[in-house]
């Protein structure tokens, strides 16, 4: 399902979904100050009515509240086939916490305590990296991978049962391997076109596994987005 909310130039709109008034409200004000148009909730269930109201371009979530935490509403979202990009906020920030928030369907991940204007340039880089169309100076034919059919241009993949949704990570993940279709990407150069540089080894393997489920008849045997052991990966089109 789409849920973008910019058309024609709008301002993005934002959903803060944190349970620390105080920070809510920091963070409301300094996202608007940076021309963001920026809702709050103060937890899971508020985010929820939220969404069922508004469309939102991209939802800023505290991974530990009370009750549902954010790494739950992120993966519920997901498995509701929510498609709104979700940057996770918390004060855990070693690898393995990152991953999980990727695992859970995470399009990026920022450990407190944070430079609010770190947070405002990863925000505006997802937001370009989930953007419905490529620059017009790099056009890119769709590939194929089997019954499906990738367009770079829209982010979009293709089958026979429609349009299958894709995070934006996701997305921004094919696109990279479309892009370069037939070489071998390091892991850094993919997290580099990601928007994500500082993203570690395991969390681009993680965002690989999660694609392959989806674009690979058997993905414990990949054919199109392979491995290439100390190298990184590839993307190899075909039938």
């Amino acid at each position: 399902m789409s849920e973008r909310g910019v058309s024609g130039g709008a301002e993005p709109h934002l959903l803060v979904v944190d349970d620390d008034a105080r920070l809510r409200g920091l963070l409301q004000r300094f996202l608007a100050e940076q021309g963001f148009r920026v809702s709050a909730a103060a937890d899971a269930a508020a985010a929820r009515q939220a969404l069922q109201a508004m469309a939102f371009d991209l939802l800023v979530v505290d991974v530990m509240m009370p009750g549902e935490s954010g790494l739950d509403l992120t993966e519920s979202l997901r498995r509701e086939g929510h498609e709104v990009p979700i940057l996770m906020l918390t004060a855990a920030g070693a690898p393995d916490d990152r991953i999980a928030g990727f695992e859970r369907g995470a399009d990026d991940y920022l450990a407190k305590p944070f430079e609010p204007r770190e947070l405002a340039l990863r925000i505006r880089t997802i937001l370009r990296r989930v953007a419905p169309a490529l620059p017009a100076s790099l056009p890119l034919a769709p590939v194929q991978l089997g019954p499906r059919w990738f367009d770079p241009e829209r982010g979009e993949l293709r089958g026979p049962e429609g349009v299958q949704r894709l995070t934006g990570g996701e997305a921004a993940l094919l696109s990279a391997l479309a892009r370069r279709a037939g070489e071998v990407l390091a892991r850094e150069e993919i997290a580099a076109a990601l928007g994500t540089p500082e993203a570690g080894e395991r969390a681009i393997d993680v965002q690989v596994t999660r694609l392959r489920r989806k674009i690979e008849p058997d993905p414990r045997e990949p054919r199109f987005l392979q491995t290439v052991r100390h190298r990184g990966y590839v993307l190899k089109p075909g039938i």
